[in-house]
């Protein structure tokens, strides 16, 4: 499989709400959507989910396009590929840079599936017809208004609600939801907002049955995340410090977390994730697929990942009208009572929108 033809594009879409955490409040969303073509005239589609502000990772919207530019893309561009394992491989050489690496590698994990004939699913080694979904919700402007959306969330059978807290939203902000909703399956994002010397507070939370509470620390605290998981019994979840399987090992082996979120852009693609997924398993550490508030491309890989057999949690990919008034694929990812029905036609399963992808261009530049 060789890719004679490449597209980059640079995307803008307005959310349906603003989306708050503790770094900061996003409206809208820019993104870069790439587009690979084959010899044989398949075409691949990988989406970056950097933010245009480094509040996440390091990474931003205009250094993915950079590097993709400057040399991800020169790298591919007219390589002949026997397997998207091998993308990994000849852009190992680059430091860092997974968002932009991971765009590239999504679109050849697509192009390679369409060209076998099979979905995107059966070429990672996925099994399920279904994936169970759970609900992100942001930092909103008062406790009565988190109370009726996870009532509303709650009536459309999602299996597992996600709040952000952060200083000063938190401990009360919990308290108040488990007075309302005693049984929802429940977990707290920190975004890394706290330190050791918030062990209190997290002790404190220990009362509320919490199904796990999200990076807590920074992204390189992994010596403090293993003391706070000796002193509370509920289970830390690691995101922003796993960023490749030997942070995924070593988090494993300091007893770090007992839970460990996997996104794809965050760890350099779908090779990468695949990796982290089987280590998870080996060491019986569940796995599921964070959201990084990606348009149908990206949400799509993320359904495909979610079907590999470790992901026994609810992940964060909820329908694409719970975030855009339009998506960029046809049909939009819908979720009914708590599940996605996973795609079976070859490749990611949607088909881009070519239409819509142009209405929200803003750049874009061939590459052959």
């Amino acid at each position: 499989m060789k890719i004679r033809e490449i597209t980059l594009r640079h995307l803008k879409m307005k959310m349906k709400s603003p989306f708050s955490t503790s770094f900061g409040t996003m409206q809208d969303k820019e993104f870069l959507l790439l587009e690979a073509k084959s010899e044989n005239e398949h075409i691949g589609w990988g989406e970056s989910v950097a933010f245009d502000t480094p509040w996440y990772t390091e990474e931003t919207v205009k250094t993915n396009w950079h590097m993709l530019e400057d040399f991800i893309i020169p790298a591919v561009l007219n390589k002949e590929f026997n397997h998207p394992d091998q993308v990994s491989d000849l852009l190992s050489s680059i430091r860092k840079n997974n968002m932009a690496k991971s765009t590239i590698e999504g679109a050849v994990w697509d192009l390679y599936s369409k060209e076998k004939g099979i979905s995107l699913t059966k070429a990672l080694g996925g099994n399920k017809a279904k994936i169970e979904v759970g609900i992100s919700i942001g930092i909103q402007k008062t406790i009565d208004d988190l109370l009726q959306l996870i009532d509303g969330y709650t009536a459309k059978g999602y299996k597992r609600m996600k709040v952000k807290i952060k200083p000063g939203w938190d401990l009360g902000v919990i308290r108040e939801i488990r007075k309302h909703f005693p049984k929802v399956p429940l977990m707290a994002d920190a975004n890394s907002a706290y330190t050791l010397n918030d062990i209190d507070l997290f002790k404190s939370m220990d009362e509320y049955g919490l199904m796990m509470i999200e990076q807590p620390f920074a992204a390189n605290d992994f010596i403090d995340h293993a003391k706070l998981q000796r002193e509370i019994t509920t289970p830390i979840c690691l995101d922003e410090s796993i960023h490749s399987f030997e942070d995924a090992r070593l988090a494993i082996e300091l007893n770090a977390c007992q839970i460990i979120n996997i996104k794809i852009g965050r760890v350099g693609g779908l090779t990468e994730a695949k990796r982290i997924h089987n280590l998870c398993k080996e060491n019986k550490i569940p796995v599921w697929c964070g959201g990084m508030l990606e348009a149908g491309i990206g949400r799509a890989h993320n359904i495909a990942l979610t079907t590999l057999s470790n992901f026994i949690l609810p992940g964060d990919t909820a329908g694409s009208s719970h975030y855009w008034e339009k998506d960029i694929i046809n049909p939009e990812v819908t979720v009914e009572n708590g599940y996605i029905n996973v795609p079976d036609h070859p490749g990611i399963g949607f088909v881009p929108n070519k239409e819509i992808i142009r209405q929200y261009t803003c750049n874009e530049k061939l590459f052959s």
